[in-house]
């Protein structure tokens, strides 16, 4: 099969993490497939990296089916701004937090706004993270290995931490983890070690709250077409991005966000510790 026909995206390459989606092409498909039907009607929810990608699909299905919502991102403004645009066209509020996951005292503040702004908290996301590609594990510097590790686990610890104060029984906790847990990824030490360790983390608070009527899961996406992908690999790699899936494509956030919604509701109230695999085929070990 020749490269061509191997290509799945136009190569492209953005020079900073996490990305841009307003700088991506063709845009990922965010937009719910289906009319909502009240799942999630009266919840509130806090998404972290919810301005896009995942997070954005997440934030706008979950207001589709009636809940609030509050996202969580870095420093993409702009992306944050369309996203709180698209939930309220859905007749929902959205309130936008840009900070630092990685700082505990943030997610203090971003979990406090959220209950100043609606009053309660019914399902919190972790979802915000960073990756960056190496080829020898070497090259991976003290620097480089704190920095994922802060954000992609110790950022979900300290959003749980902040958030265990306002969730009542009945609500849910959703740990975005990676294909990448379970399969590996040669050039992503760092980054596949913080989503192993996400599954783990996921599996253990599933039993320690499961006596407070609390669940937390999690969903392990393959390759999904958000800004993460052009910001970290060169073009080469993203025109063939989602190429080696048994669906020989990448996947798309609205392919993801379902996942997530029947995790958050009702139709999984018997469901914890466990993991959701939207990863076009990929076998893995769950």
């Amino acid at each position: 099969m020749s490269s061509q026909e191997n290509q799945t995206l136009p190569p492209q390459q953005q020079d900073r993490q996490p990305g841009l989606e307003t700088e991506m092409h063709p845009k990922p498909d965010y937009e719910p497939r289906y009319p909502g039907s009240g799942r999630l009607q009266g919840k509130t929810a806090l998404v972290t990296g919810g301005d896009s990608g995942i997070g954005r699909a997440v934030a706008v299905l979950f207001a589709r089916e009636g809940a609030d919502v509050a996202i969580v991102y870095l420093n993409e403004g702009e992306d944050a701004q369309e996203t709180k645009r698209l939930v309220e066209r859905e007749g929902r509020t959205c309130l936008t937090i840009g900070g630092d996951v990685g700082e505990p005292g943030f997610c203090r503040s971003a979990v406090d706004r959220a209950i100043q702004q609606f009053g309660k908290l019914d399902i919190l996301v972790n979802n915000a993270a960073e990756q960056h590609p190496k080829k020898e594990i070497d090259e991976i510097s003290p620097e480089q290995l704190e920095r994922t590790f802060r954000t992609n686990i110790f950022g979900y610890f300290h959003m749980v931490q902040a958030a265990m104060p306002h969730l009542k029984e009945g609500a849910s906790i959703i740990n975005t983890t990676s294909v990448t847990a379970y399969r590996g990824s040669p050039q992503l030490l760092d980054y596949s070690s913080t989503k192993g360790a996400i599954v783990a983390f996921t599996r253990s608070l599933a039993k320690k709250l499961a006596e407070k009527g609390i669940r937390v899961n999690g969903v392990a996406p393959g390759p999904i077409w958000t800004p993460l992908i052009p910001s970290t690999f060169p073009p080469d790699k993203v025109k063939q991005f989602g190429a080696n899936t048994p669906m020989k494509r990448p996947g798309q956030p609205n392919e993801v966000a379902p996942s997530f919604l029947f995790l958050a509701c009702a139709d999984a109230s018997y469901i914890t510790g466990s993991v959701l695999h939207p990863n076009g085929g990929d076998p893995t070990e769950s």
